[in-house]
């Protein structure tokens, strides 16, 4: 009787022991990153003025420093680029010409929140082809860029006034392009 009852309490145990070992299976987890790349104007900057009010102005050129003019975001590695809707600044008028998109210079810097790793590119004039200003193969995180505009000297423009404007205005539009690397 008593190894009977040892019997089945080993069987029971044996049960129990069966009973408790765990069912297992397998998930297979991913993490899948997008590619994001935002790019953003300033919204008080969205117009740059280069005014030509002295003839220092004329003879030296006007320059204007936008800080922190654009914002950008990245995942991974990219660059920034700019171009003129033309190769001409119009105003409208056929009158005096049109001036050249390539007169007008930008520089790109880092801006309050600098971008690791930034390669800036050195001033490229406007054209009406994207024109690298500086690339990375960082990511960033609302990260800003400083934009320098600059504009002929020379006198380049004593005859573009036009008489009855106050001021004669030339203008294009610039479109900032960020893509990944």
């Amino acid at each position: 009787m008593k190894n009977t009852i040892l019997a089945s309490l080993a069987l029971l145990l044996g049960f129990a022991v069966n009973a408790q070992t765990p069912a297992t299976d397998v998930v297979t987890l991913n993490v899948n990153l997008s590619p994001i790349q935002s790019i953003t104007v300033n919204t008080s900057q969205k117009t740059v003025n280069l005014d030509y009010v002295t003839a220092d102005d004329y003879s030296n050129g006007v320059t204007l420093a936008q800080a922190n003019h654009l914002e950008v975001y990245s995942t991974g590695g990219f660059q920034v680029s700019v171009k003129s809707a033309g190769t001409e600044l119009t105003n409208g008028s056929e009158v005096n010409g049109n001036i050249a998109a390539s007169d007008i210079k930008i520089t790109a810097t880092d801006g309050t929140a600098a971008i690791d790793a930034a390669a800036y590119k050195p001033t490229v004039s406007l054209s009406a082809e994207n024109q690298a200003i500086l690339s990375t193969t960082k990511g960033a995180v609302n990260k800003n860029v400083n934009i320098t505009y600059g504009a002929a000297g020379g006198d380049a423009y004593v005859d573009k006034y036009i008489a009855g404007q106050n001021p004669t205005t030339y203008t294009t539009q610039l479109t900032y392009t960020i893509t990944a690397q």
